[in-house]
């Protein structure tokens, strides 16, 4: 079999590429421009294109697939030539779809708590030697590769997510996958170029739940009254399963879940905060779907660290700690300050978080961020002025976002060095600092920052 990736260095993309490969495909792809780490990655397994760009050429002869990325456009060379040949089209969605037709696909879904649930899902597996494919959006500990196709597995955990399949396809990626076992962590409006209402947004989730297979299994949130509602309304064919936080105590910033046992057993995690708490409890009961027993989860989950960027620990001394979050939209900001104000309670917190996204940036949408960082003791808020005009967007102010966020702990920077320049000069004894964005404050070395930083 031979498969032609069309952006073949997109992160999702060059992942399926290597596990395609992996699998024995034959695989080409061509791109544009390829970043780190996709770059090396496609390098290691002889998979990086020759050149940078479209190349038509390379579609004959006719491969048995073509995977179409969404960092292609509608005229590229490569499309228009797949077109005119008739080729089989793929989106990545699709195509993952594809090769796991025949197994028990396990559909992780939610605005947020997609990537910690499946790489909750994963470590426990993985631990219990239990064999399954994956679609991962983090690079996870243990893991090779964040997509893994084999013929053998016969469980697939794919995480869901709800942007668009491809240039060519507008559905929501999640909408592809057709599951037997899903889960809904939560919903709260994101992506609002693509969907530019909350009742639009939220009908993605209802489609989503329809499409699960006959006689299947919804695992849901109950402390969401979204995912609640949207939940409860299923179809009655489909198996409910609700799920809340956990019973646990939190003593001298260590977490312990306990188990309705007749001994009520306790087991100390490395994760924090309620979110993560309630993403392990949706966890346990997938897990319990293909045979995990309460016992076996526990002493496996009692090891996980936590997904890359989420709640991720960069730095740690006596009386100090700084973690980095990949929280961008105002649910997850409320959400991860909360898990630090709970978990290190005697300690101040620091909090800062890059306006990155297209929806963060955007001027209507700014009033959602009301009161997401209110739990911080000091917040402080960047965004680039050059990256909002990249993106086309109506420019904002510093007033703006103050605005917006309100509170009277709040600080708005414009310029990444500046802020980086006022963490230096602070005193972190007994404070905890918190960094928050999809992207990176313009280039920071987080590491680096800590060893900079006065403790």
């Amino acid at each position: 079999m031979k498969v032609h990736f069309i952006a073949i260095g997109g992160s999702a993309m060059h992942n399926l590429a290597i596990a395609m490969h992996k699998k024995g495909f034959v695989v080409t792809g061509s791109d544009d421009e390829i970043v780190e780490p996709s770059r090396t990655r496609l390098e290691r397994y002889g998979l990086l294109p020759p050149a940078m760009g479209w190349f038509p050429e390379k579609l004959s002869p006719n491969p048995d697939a073509v995977i179409l990325g969404m960092h292609a456009r509608l005229d590229n060379p490569e499309l228009v030539q797949a077109k005119t040949l008739g080729l089989k089209i793929y989106s990545y969605p699709e195509y993952i779809f594809e090769q796991t037709k025949d197994k028990i696909r396990i559909v992780v879904g939610g605005s947020h708590g997609k990537t910690t649930i499946t790489a909750m899902i994963l470590h426990v597996l993985h631990g219990l030697k239990i064999d399954c494919d994956y679609l991962v959006g983090a690079q996870l500990e243990g893991f090779d590769t964040m997509v893994k196709l084999t013929d053998e597995a016969k469980i697939a955990v794919i995480e869901g997510d709800e942007y668009l399949s491809s240039p060519i396809d507008r559905r929501p990626k999640f909408h592809l996958y057709k599951p037997d076992i899903a889960i809904l962590s939560g919903i709260a409006w994101d992506h609002i170029n693509v969907f530019p209402t909350y009742d639009n947004y939220v009908e993605q989730f209802r489609i989503f739940v329809g499409l699960i297979e006959k006689n299947g299994v919804l695992v849901y949130c109950t402390n969401d009254p979204e995912v609640k509602a949207v939940s409860e309304g299923a179809r009655m064919d489909i198996q409910k399963l609700p799920y809340g936080i956990p019973d646990h105590t939190v003593v001298d910033g260590e977490t312990t879940v306990f188990v309705s046992d007749e001994a009520h057993t306790g087991y100390p995690l490395l994760i924090f905060g309620d979110h993560n708490l309630m993403n392990l409890n949706g966890a346990r009961l997938i897990c319990n779907q293909v045979g995990v027993s309460e016992a076996d989860f526990y002493k496996a989950i009692a090891t996980f660290k936590g997904a890359a960027k989420r709640l991720e620990l960069v730095s740690k001394k006596a009386d100090f700690a700084f973690y980095k979050d990949f929280a961008h939209s105002p649910s997850k900001l409320k959400a991860t300050t909360s898990a630090l104000k709970t978990q290190f309670p005697k300690r101040k917190l620091i909090a800062c978080m890059e306006l990155h996204t297209f929806s963060s940036l955007n001027e209507n949408f700014l009033k959602e961020y009301k009161g997401s960082m209110e739990l911080a003791d000091e917040a402080y808020v960047y965004f680039n002025p050059h990256t909002i005009a990249h993106k086309k967007l109506q420019a904002i102010s510093p007033e703006q976002v103050r605005k917006a966020f309100g509170g009277s702990n709040l600080k708005v920077y414009t310029v990444s060095e500046e802020l980086m320049a006022d963490l230096k000069k602070m005193n972190w004894k007994g404070k905890n600092l918190l960094m928050m964005s999809s992207g990176n404050f313009d280039g920071v070395d987080f590491k680096a920052l800590a060893d900079n930083l006065v403790v």
